[in-house]
């Protein structure tokens, strides 16, 4: 059984703070907005194993830092250049395992989880969208500028989640055109349940979540579990084949890169 003591300094881009059962995570990169790369890639999902471990949390927020929910791409991030590793099955097991346990971590928490979506979520937008309630500010927008944009296979959990939320067609053109998505929009769409002004965003969630924390604690857990069980069954049959094939893709991008490289030498 995890304490909050044990983890609550553990990670570096995860801030943690708990009062009354409610414990808030507060997504960052040294103190500023959250850039993604590998570094949160690796500690999210023992976080999110860590909070779901913890009878002591009775709801889950979840929210950014400052202006943006998360940023950054593959462009950016020197994990992900294309480099003779990324060619290597054993860099690629490590992503595959992180990318599984990301999703499935999240979703093996069995309380309420609540998502503030504080501005842009350029990376990993599935993530805040996997909560049961999704509250945006009005300068939030939600799209996968990561994966196809970049040259990347969408296919650690964004072809499920959106495809799922959006419906068929809409979720495939969202992430074949790069679309971005504001909160308004969102909100319409059925993505967002909630706009609201950047400084009325964490009050409403702190707000529902004490609301939540009135209910008892098996009918928290319980209904948190029946409203997830066919989204983890999807996990379990789509999320692994799509984390295989942009790991295919990706080593076709970095042969392709150290070939044009050797001619340019």
């Amino acid at each position: 059984m995890a304490r909050l003591e044990d983890y609550a300094n553990k990670y570096q881009t995860i801030k943690m703070e708990r009062r009354d059962g409610i414990l808030q995570m507060t997504f960052h990169t040294d103190g500023g907005p959250l850039l993604w790369g590998g570094l949160p890639h690796g500690e999210f999902p023992q976080a999110f194993r860590d909070v779901g471990s913890d009878a002591r949390n009775k709801v889950i927020i979840i929210t950014g830092t400052g202006d943006s929910f998360s940023g950054g791409d593959r462009a950016s991030d020197p994990a992900r250049q294309p480099t003779p590793l990324t060619l290597r099955p054993r860099y690629w097991d490590r992503v595959y395992w992180e990318g599984k346990q990301l999703l499935n971590n999240l979703l093996d928490i069995e309380v309420p989880m609540i998502s503030a979506i504080n501005g842009p979520a350029l990376a990993h937008s599935e993530i805040p969208l996997l909560c049961d309630i999704v509250l945006a500010s009005e300068n939030a927008v939600l799209q996968d500028a990561g994966h196809f944009p970049n040259g990347g296979v969408p296919g650690d959990g964004v072809h499920i989640v959106y495809p799922l939320l959006l419906g068929m067609n809409r979720g495939r053109y969202f992430l074949l055109t790069g679309q971005a998505i504001g909160a308004q929009e969102a909100q319409q769409l059925g993505l967002v349940n909630e706009v609201l002004s950047r400084e009325k965003l964490l009050p409403r969630a702190w707000e529902l979540a004490e609301h939540l924390t009135q209910r008892p604690q098996l009918l928290l857990r319980y209904t948190r579990v029946v409203l997830t069980q066919a989204i983890k069954r999807q996990m379990v049959d789509l999320l692994g084949y799509g984390l295989i094939l942009e790991g295919m893709n990706s080593a076709e991008y970095a042969a392709q890169a150290a070939e044009a490289q050797e001619q340019g030498s």
